[in-house]
């Protein structure tokens, strides 16, 4: 049983949005200090990837553990509400994200998913950046 009202709960999931989350805002303020520009959701390529380098063919999903279900602790957590309905929104989600980054690597684009739990190490996702990217 849920311990919020459902106008409360509402509001809640309301605020959760898909674009410029915290994450995400870390990650393009640590690359564009590192001198990377970027543009940003292109609604033409596959999953309207979070961070895209157009010139170097190479796009950035940054995915937050929960709603993308990582193998951290917040990934494997489950809501105890509507099991049924959770387990198959997660599923659908990664399914999205596996045809998403499918298609973008058969269109010539290379792809690297950053999970919001390994932003708590921005060095060592600095330095996947560069390797992924190259040096600016």
């Amino acid at each position: 049983m849920d311990r919020l009202d459902k106008q409360t709960r509402s509001a809640l999931m309301g605020r959760i949005h898909s674009r410029n989350t915290k994450p995400e805002l870390t990650l393009r303020k640590m690359l564009y200090r590192m001198g990377y520009r970027y543009r940003l959701h292109r609604a033409d390529l596959p999953g309207s990837p979070d961070i895209v380098f157009p010139g170097r063919r190479k796009v950035i999903f940054v995915h937050g553990c929960y709603w993308h279900r990582h193998r951290c602790r917040r990934g494997r957590s489950m809501p105890t509400t509507r099991i049924a309905f959770w387990d198959e929104k997660f599923t659908r989600n990664r399914e999205r994200d596996r045809t998403a980054r499918r298609r973008l690597r058969r269109s010539g684009w290379a792809v690297l998913v950053v999970w919001e739990c390994q932003l708590r190490d921005l060095d060592r996702v600095a330095r996947r950046c560069v390797e992924f990217l190259g040096v600016e």
